[in-house]
């Protein structure tokens, strides 16, 4: 059942825009994320891998090209590759029941992933719970997150309001999406602080966090973005290990 605010509610129709907007020359994801997202991945050669809320399937095909084994792609949309690479498995399936999915029983994964797809997660501790149980040994979670201060930047504009009122609000707030000005977003705000102590929570620890940003080349071509990175600062993104002995 769609449940009254649900961020996830619009996905399944706007799944295909947003695969547009990351495929376009100038995307963040295409010139940041996904760059510094594979970086911390290392060799994937031989590693199982789960992409928690995957889209498409994109990234993972190129994990799967890179070498990784055993690759499955979870997302609510269905919107997949139509002829997915052998050795990439993809799950119609949300992300808030990783613990009851069938496709997933009894599985491990050296790498688990949440590429921006984590804000989706109704119980955030119990999601990363979840998906701490499929961790094989040594395997990490990497973690992909809004910079807050996106969020606090553009509803301190929208209500006239300051820059910490709107950090520390609670309230949710809706949006336009970008990638489709048809479709409005409804976020739960937080704070980076809240993000840690749902790590610490579900039994995790942060072994590295980074906020990239656009290389000098990038600035130079496309400095509309650097703008946009001026004001927004961008993503976090967190390597996340298992506590010893949990």
């Amino acid at each position: 059942m769609e449940r009254p605010g649900d961020p996830s509610q619009p996905w399944p129709e706007l799944a295909p825009d947003y695969e547009r907007a990351r495929s376009r020359e100038d995307s963040l994801d295409r010139l940041v994320e996904w760059p510094a997202q594979r970086d911390l991945l290392g060799d994937v050669a031989g590693r199982s891998v789960l992409d928690v809320g995957c889209g498409n399937g994109g990234k993972l095909a190129e994990l799967v090209g890179d070498g990784a084994t055993d690759a499955v792609g979870v997302d609510v949309s269905g919107n997949f590759l139509s002829a997915p690479p052998p050795g990439l498995e993809l799950i119609r399936g949300d992300l808030n029941e990783l613990d009851s999915m069938p496709g997933l029983a009894g599985r491990t994964f050296d790498r688990i992933l949440f590429l921006q797809s984590f804000g989706y997660a109704n119980d955030p501790v119990r999601t990363l719970q979840a998906a701490r149980a499929m961790l094989a040994d040594d395997g990490f979670i990497l973690l992909t997150k809004t910079q807050p201060i996106r969020y606090a930047v553009e509803r301190a504009e929208q209500n006239e309001t300051s820059l910490g009122d709107e950090y520390f609000s609670t309230a949710r707030f809706s949006y336009l999406s970008g990638w489709n000005d048809q479709i409005t977003l409804t976020k739960r705000p937080y704070t980076i602080s809240d993000l840690i102590n749902a790590f610490s929570a579900a039994g995790l620890w942060i072994e590295t966090a980074i906020e990239p940003q656009l290389s000098e080349d990038a600035r130079r071509r496309y400095p509309h973005k650097q703008a946009w990175m001026n004001k927004y600062l961008g993503i976090l993104i967190f390597k996340l290990r298992t506590h010893s002995g949990q």
